[in-house]
């Protein structure tokens, strides 16, 4: 009993040291993982983050002892169900997650299982005598003899998503060697900072949040302009809005300042204007002419000198 003791205060302390020097926690879920998984987990977060494993029961007593000096901890305890760890963390949350679910290891069928997914039974020949036909048969798989040996004839779905694997269609996978199932350690949810959230939400790229932060700002400026509410996304164009209303006025009142003798003397002398363009235009298509002459020149030469002209220059 004094060992337990010595343990669980040790545990104790251990958590508290975590609370106080990480400041971002994944609540993971490893159910069927293995032993070897979790080396290997440790092995590639080291340095990184720390694992701690521990009782449920154990874990939320420790964790409500110390609210008093970690109130946004209280969060998580509703997360603290079921087989589940902790990943405590200081570094990029993005990168941790993928080192968390990256190591996932296929496993074979077995009854009472949920499928994660439709499990599918592909045509090929299995290479099994035709002795076992009858249970092929049995399952509704469809077969043919070909050169003695059992090949299925078409793909068939043994197993829908959701659905528990029956002990025939356990046996048939495993016949053939097929392992649909992969295990490995998942992210439950994601505390950093006083937040909790879903792992989904690390999946979103900088590029999305910047594109759904431009297309927000556009709706507002948008919506603002049309009631003439004024916003902060909004204030630029009205801005704009009002400055050329008040270019039009003062053009329709014949009232020139210095700032719009251009703009008049362009209304008022188009011809000016619209002569430099064509200019520009003409000289900028004699050049390319002129370009264009001297490579026709240059190939005429080459043309020369391939036929045998050139020997007599």
């Amino acid at each position: 009993m004094g060992g337990v003791r010595e343990k669980k205060v040790e545990y104790f302390a251990k958590l508290r040291e975590y609370l106080e020097e990480y400041k971002s926690v994944f609540v993971i879920g490893v159910d069927n993982v293995s032993s070897q998984q979790m080396h290997e987990v440790r092995k590639a977060l080291r340095g990184k983050a720390v694992v701690l494993m521990g009782k449920n029961t154990m874990v939320r007593r420790a964790i409500r002892g110390y609210l008093a000096d970690f109130p946004d901890y209280e969060k998580l305890l509703p997360y603290v169900k079921g087989n589940v760890g902790f990943i405590f963390t200081n570094d990029s949350l993005s990168e941790i997650k993928e080192q968390i679910v990256s190591n996932r290891v296929a496993a074979p069928a077995r009854a009472g299982a949920i499928a994660p997914e439709d499990i599918w039974v592909r045509a090929v020949n299995t290479g099994m005598e035709p002795g076992k036909t009858s249970f092929f048969q049995a399952l509704g798989v469809p077969t043919k003899i070909a050169r003695g040996t059992i090949e299925i004839t078409s793909d068939v779905k043994v197993v829908d998503a959701g659905n528990k694997v029956g002990a025939s269609e356990a046996s048939l996978l495993n016949l053939l060697n097929i392992s649909p199932f992969t295990y490995g350690l998942t992210v439950v949810q994601v505390y950093d900072n006083g937040q909790v959230f879903s792992s989904s939400i690390l999946d979103i790229t900088e590029e999305e949040l910047v594109s759904h932060f431009v297309t927000a700002v556009n709706t507002i400026a948008s919506i603002s302009l049309a009631i003439g509410y004024p916003t902060l996304p909004s204030v630029g164009h009205t801005l704009i809005n009002n400055y050329k209303n008040l270019l039009a006025v003062a053009i329709a009142a014949n009232y020139v300042y210095p700032e719009i003798e251009e703009l008049v003397d362009r209304i008022e002398n188009p011809d000016k204007y619209a002569s430099s363009a064509p200019a520009a235009a003409a000289a900028a298509s004699s050049g390319a002419a002129a370009e264009e002459a001297a490579a026709e020149e240059e190939d005429e030469e080459s043309e020369d000198d391939d036929m045998g002209f050139g020997l007599f220059d």
